[in-house]
């Protein structure tokens, strides 16, 4: 009966130092890109600028501007148009957020064991056999 993992500590073999090392790394990139994606703010805008939402890169909601003279509110049916426009503005500012999220941590997932094509891009490592 042989070890199944006889061979893999020499040379062009499985260095489990080096792993570990790349996954810190990897881990410290993540965290590093997670925080960036916190601090930055995308703005989403509709109806000519009516209504301007910010949210940060992580998707949360951090600020509402209105647009002086463009909304009423004298009527249920202006409320509820606002309200309609707000969540307009938010679906195009977290659709901008996740696309940055995507370029962001994009290329960091391929070390995750997505593999090649997953993240578009080859892991940060290989195994040796």
């Amino acid at each position: 009966m042989t070890n199944p993992l006889e061979g893999l500590g020499g040379e062009g073999g499985l260095d489990l130092n080096a792993i570990m090392q790349q996954a810190q790394a990897l881990q410290g990139q993540i965290v590093d890109a997670q925080e960036k994606l916190a601090e930055t703010i995308v703005d989403g805008t509709v109806a000519g600028g009516a209504v301007t939402v910010k949210v940060t890169g992580t998707g949360e909601l951090v600020g509402v501007e209105i647009k002086q003279g463009e909304f009423d509110g004298s009527s249920p049916d202006d409320l509820e148009d606002l309200g309609s426009v707000i969540v307009a503005a938010y679906r195009d500012a977290k659709s901008k957020a996740d696309e940055l999220a995507g370029e962001t941590m994009g290329p960091l997932a391929g070390g995750l064991g997505g593999g090649p094509g997953a993240a578009g891009g080859e892991p940060p490592f290989k195994l040796g056999f």
